[in-house]
Parts: structure tokens; sequence; C-alpha cells
């Protein structure tokens, strides 16, 4: 098993749900963040748009899931295609991290590994 942390836009949330789901992801968690990677924040423009200011962070979606290793390139690949903001991709359309899981356990059931997914 596998857990998939993807960062994305917050605009982007319900696209990359859907295409998760169709992938074959069903379960997820997702909260809203805020944070900075190699974008270094945004300008944005305040009062009446003729100021503005920078951001140190932005807005951002944090959305997990744990899924079956072998639907790994299915979901990761769904995930990447909602979230670009167009074809090419743009800065700040977010990051996917990987890493394995060693144990789930269903607390109702107290089912593990796979049938607690």
């Amino acid at each position: 098993m596998i857990r998939i942390d993807a960062i994305i836009k917050p605009e982007r949330v319900n696209v990359v749900l859907e295409a998760m789901a169709e992938a074959g992801c069903t379960g997820f968690t997702y909260s809203n963040v805020t944070g900075r990677g190699n974008q270094d924040g945004v300008e944005v423009f305040t009062g009446r748009g003729s100021s503005t200011q920078n951001r140190s962070s932005v807005p951002k979606v944090l959305v997990t899931a744990v899924i079956d290793k072998s639907n790994q390139k299915k979901v990761v690949d769904a995930i990447i295609s909602a979230a670009k903001a167009n074809d090419d991709g743009e800065i700040g359309d977010g990051k996917i991290f990987i890493s394995e899981v060693t144990e789930v356990i269903r607390v109702r059931t107290g089912e593990s590994g796979s049938e607690a997914i």
C-alpha cells in the first residue's frame, strides 16, 4: 500500500477528486493548507488595484489517499492531468508525494491491510 499526498490549487480540488474517483481511488481526505514551494509566494493587488503586496505563502489544498500500490500509476496520472492549470502546466500547480504504508487498521472492525482500505 502507498500513501499519496497531493498539494494542489484550491480551484482544482473538485476536478482532481473526480479524476481520482474515475481512476479507482474513492477514499481520500483533504484539507486547506497554506505554504510555499519554489514559487516564493505571490504578488497580490490590494485596495482598488493601485498597490501590491507580496504574500510569502499561498493557499493550497492537501489531498491524501491510501491505495494499493498496483493502482499508483493510474491515480498519479489522473491527479497530474486534473491538477494542471493548462496543457503545459504552470508554476504553482502543485506537488505529489508518495510514501510506503506498512499497515492500515480499520477502527470499527479491526480489519487490517488492504481489507481496511
